[in-house]
């Protein structure tokens, strides 16, 4: 008869699983072992396995499936925090084992007792133990299909004793659902929908993540009512490229007219985004289609709330929408859009080639002109956010993953090590802060292990630049963001892994090249401008905490690469009168 720790891999590779991410050790030992005896299933090891954690979610971020990490008991599955609140805020469907201590020894006080029922419940939509044989295989089923039809974190509490016995039930087969329904509106809210938009003179579109599988759907909407289409950071991906109605994206890493074509509309469309920001928003006149009924309105008040899908949602209400003729709203939106970034884009790229320290924009240009067209880029939280924001083209086949919505830093690296494991063949580079890559520097020793052919730029500035920036927004002088420079290219190197640092902006494309070109992980350290975006003394923390002034103000509007040229030929595009 099997054991408990068998069965539980057996019903992991029956819903498709390939690997799980953790680091081995006691109370998780007799699942280790039965990994190695089953077959079929990979035991990846990390260095910590909060990085485990974050490379789960950036797999299921990249497949759609669901990945698997493991914590041993106490300290092992404490350090799964970090990554499993990314994973589960980001929506993808990750399952992890938190191994416990012998169950005779629960609530004594035990050598590393923690209470992982209680920990976890937070950070996920399943947190529960199995502490009988008995339980099996139904639990771990019941876990596994919350973390994919829910999409998010499930958690199975596992004693390392109920591993080693014998299962009671058969592990027989089981169709796991893997594709969840569409969200289809009703019919009254649909109408209102119509309505809304037809009684509407200026209509503008703020698109979100959910726009995924929408993007023909919203350029049809777009252009039946003539209305320019913004995005939130984490719909950058999906509806930014080709898109002749593009202004811009809003929110504090945002550029061009996307904020003042919100607020110049008569009526916001709020499609698949839980856009978090209710500064950047108007705060009336705002419709919300979203296919989770618990996010609608939670931002901002709303004239109309629609539940369903966004393509559902859109093809439903399309044909009882008339076509509109008045472009005004929309050509002025464009014209101010590209006016926006041709007076900021002199700034950030005048000279920039023989800039010293090295602009990191200049940098950031690069790798998105050299880098493959179905890459999947890796962000730091912080700085390279921005220049993900302005500078990393989309095209549909390019994937940008972060911790847009936790907001935790070192997530670039790990979510590096998930991707490519996702797919060995696919390039992945991970813009790595020198910050982020600090905290889990480790994990380098990860790629070299599983000879992982990740691409790591760090952005080297010995500062904690978004930090520096957010106390200067707030009227403080930065103070404890600094550190002593540090040669990461040395560190990789002695890692064995192929790596050059550069100094100098004329050696940036070549190393650049080189560094895409190399066959294997590499690791390349642009040592770059901790300056960038500070704010000038002369711009007071009041006038900026307002209304985030500026973050407008030209210093994050900043340099925006190819988008400039999208917004010129748009407006080729304008008819004449």
């Amino acid at each position: 008869m099997a054991t408990v720790a068998e069965q539980f891999i057996e019903v992991l590779r029956q819903a498709g699983v390939e690997r799980i991410y953790g680091v081995v050790g006691d109370s998780l030992n007799p699942v280790v072992d039965a990994i190695r005896k089953a077959g079929g299933i990979e035991w990846i090891h990390v260095q910590n396995e909060e990085a485990g954690a974050f490379a789960a979610s950036a797999e299921a971020q990249v497949t759609g499936r669901l990945a698997v990490c493991a914590g041993s008991c106490g300290p092992g599955n404490t350090h799964l925090l970090q990554g499993l609140y990314d994973a589960h805020r980001s929506g993808a469907p990750v399952l992890a084992l938190a191994s416990h201590i012998p169950s005779a020894q629960i609530g004594t006080g035990f050598f590393q007792e923690t209470h992982p029922g209680r920990l976890f419940v937070e950070c996920s939509h399943f947190c529960d133990m199995i502490s009988t044989p008995e339980q099996m295989p139904r639990v771990l089923r019941t876990a596994v299909q919350q973390a994919i039809g829910l999409g998010g974190v499930s958690v199975v509490v596992l004693p390392g004793d109920v591993a080693e016995l014998s299962a009671v039930h058969p592990a027989g087969e089981h169709d796991f659902l893997t594709t969840t329904g569409t969200v289809v509106p009703p019919a009254d809210q649909v109408a209102e929908l119509a309505a809304a938009l037809n009684r509407a003179e200026k209509v503008m579109l703020f698109c979100g993540a959910g726009t995924r599988h929408a993007r023909d759907e919203v350029m049809a909407l777009a252009g039946r009512v003539l209305a320019p289409v913004g995005h939130a950071l984490r719909g950058k991906e999906w509806i930014q490229y080709d898109n002749p109605y593009d202004v811009g994206m809003s929110g504090l890493l945002g550029y061009g007219a996307c904020h003042e074509a919100m607020h110049d509309a008569d009526l916001v469309v709020l499609a698949g985004t839980d856009f978090p920001y209710d500064d950047f928003l108007p705060g009336a006149r705002t419709i919300q289609i979203d296919h989770d009924a618990g996010r609608l309105g939670r931002r901002t008040p709303l004239e109309l709330a629609v539940h369903g899908d966004v393509g559902a949602t859109i093809r439903a209400v399309l044909p009882h929408v008339a076509q509109k003729t008045d472009r005004r709203h929309l050509d002025k939106t464009l014209r101010k859009h590209l006016k926006v970034l041709e007076n900021v884009v002199e700034a950030y790229t005048h000279d920039i080639e023989h800039h010293l320290p090295i602009h990191p924009e200049y940098v950031a240009n690069l790798i998105d002109e050299l880098a493959a067209d179905d890459a999947v880029f890796t962000v730091d939280t912080g700085m390279c956010c921005v220049w993900a924001a302005r500078y990393l083209s989309p095209n549909g086949r390019r994937r940008v993953i972060g911790s847009f919505v936790h907001g935790s830093m070192a997530n670039a690296l790990p979510q590096a090590v998930g991707a490519q494991f996702a797919d060995r063949r696919r390039q992945v580079v991970s813009l790595s802060g020198d910050g982020g890559l600090a905290m889990l520097l480790g994990e380098l020793l990860t790629v070299r292990q599983h000879d992982l052919p990740v691409k790591t730029v760090v952005f080297n500035n010995s500062s904690l630049g978004m930090v520096k920036l957010e106390m200067m927004v707030e009227g403080m002088p930065d103070f404890g963001t600094d550190h002593a420079p540090v040669d990461y290219a040395a560190i990789a190197g002695a890692a064995g892994i192929g790596a050059l640092r550069v100094e100098n902006p004329s050696d940036v494309r070549e190393a650049l090249a080189t560094a895409f070109a190399t066959p294997g992980p590499f690791l390349l350290d642009v040592v770059t401008d901790p300056d960038v975006l500070a704010m000038p003394p002369s711009v007071s923390g009041a006038q900026v905490k307002g209304f985030a002034l500026a973050a407008s103000k030209i210093v994050l509007n900043g340099g925006v690469g190819r988008m400039i040229d999208m917004a010129k030929a748009n407006l080729r595009n304008i008819p004449l009168p």
